[in-house]
This record gives structure tokens, sequence and C-alpha cells, in this order.
């Protein structure tokens, strides 16, 4: 579990020696007995969660990585990330059934049988709702540079999502040093309205991806094609 930072009363790790929150000096504290929870591989941040255990991370300092998150580069250093934090079951229950009722409409008109409809949905929900904490990640073009023609507002806005991303991955491998399993989801882009009615986000929020946090129950190693084969010199 966590501690609180005794200069500004938020929470810290047992393993943090300076609080994220303020830069305050923490005083050395015993080792506490860990909690009981499956102990995460030495697997690199490729690996995914695909299942978490059942702990709290309500009590874990969130705020560090999203700290971690907004020290990305992006483009003119507009930092167009935007993020939504979701640590209560309500929450993260009601996105997962608004996602999943579109899912179901969209595999519908695809015409797959019901019992497929029904796995797909049934396998999104339990990823979503089961997960201890949620993290949206969207972008917003509101202080990006404008222009006139379609050409260069498409780069721009190409420049914003990438500038995103790389928050998304600085905040991956964040939470992996602390030991966390998280998974970066693109269902929001398939059903952004959806997502942006449910919690009710500003009109400019548009959803980009779904990151699941929490302390892995499983690890898959996830396999890499040849590096000689995704490069080439000049």
């Amino acid at each position: 579990m966590s501690d609180a930072c005794p200069n500004c009363g938020k929470p810290v790790l047992p393993t943090d020696t300076t609080c994220w929150h303020c830069g305050y000096a923490l005083p050395k504290r015993p080792k506490a007995p860990p909690p009981p929870r499956p102990q995460p591989g030495r697997a690199g941040p490729a690996e995914a969660a695909t299942a978490t255990a059942d702990y709290d991370l309500r009590a874990l300092a969130i705020y560090g990585l999203l700290t971690a998150a907004t020290q990305a580069p992006s483009a003119h250093n507009r930092q167009p990330w935007r993020f939504v934090v979701m640590t209560t079951s309500a929450a993260r229950a009601r996105l997962a059934a608004a996602m999943g009722a579109q899912l179901r409409r969209d595999l519908a008109a695809d015409g797959l049988p019901a019992e497929a409809i029904a796995r797909d949905a049934g396998r999104a929900y339990a990823r979503i709702s089961g997960a201890p904490a949620l993290v949206l990640l969207c972008l917003t073009l509101a202080d990006m540079d404008a222009y006139p023609d379609a050409h260069r507002r498409g780069h721009e806005a190409t420049m914003a999502v990438q500038s995103v991303a790389m928050a998304g991955q600085n905040l991956l491998l964040a939470a992996h040093a602390l030991g966390l399993g998280a998974c970066w989801l693109c269902a929001p882009l398939f059903c952004a309205d959806v997502v942006r009615q449910t919690l009710d986000l500003p009109a400019d929020w548009q959803p980009q991806g779904l990151i699941t946090l929490g302390y892995p129950a499983e690890t898959r190693q996830k396999t890499r094609a040849p590096l000689e084969t995704r490069v080439l010199y000049r």
C-alpha cells in the first residue's frame, strides 16, 4: 500500500525517496511486507497485462504516471494531450457497458453470429471493467496551429496524434518501472462519440486510447520481427 507525504499529504509509494507531487525528500521508512499479489515478470515494457490481480490502485500515485506522460515532446510544445482517470468500479463499469453496447451494434452490422458477438463483447467488458485503474488519452487541437487549407490542417492533426502517442508511451514506461502491468487499447477510436458522451468530455477532447493499469496476474511476452526486416540504411 502507499504512504502519505508528510509535507503535502498526497500518496507516495513505500519505495519512493522523493515525493512525486511536491519534491519533498521523504524520510527513510522501515520496509513493510509486500501486499499479497503476483510478482511482475522481468520482461520488457512490450508485455501487456492480459489480466490484473485484485488490487486497489486508488492509493497509488497515478499523478506520478501522468507527470511522466507530460514530459514527452510535443509538436510546437503545445502539449495537446488530455487525460481522464477512472479508479472507481462504477466509472469503469459505466464506460465498459457503453463501449460494449456500441461494439455489439458494430459486430451485428458486420453479420457476425450472436455467439461471437457475445464472446467478443464479454471479453472487452471484462478487460475494461476489471482493471483497477483506467487512463483515457485524448487530444485537443485547441492550441495547435490553424491553417485555411485541408492539407496543412491534416498534418497539424497528425502532429497532435503523434504527441499524444509519445505521452502514452511515457506513461507505459513509468508504469512498468513501478512493476505495473499496462495495456493500450485502441477501442475508443471506434466509438469516440460514445466515450465522449459517457464521460461528459469537453467537445474538443478526442479520445485516442485507453490504458488499463494493474498488477499483472498473468503476463505474455509479445514477439518482435527481426530488426533487419524493419530497417533500411541509406
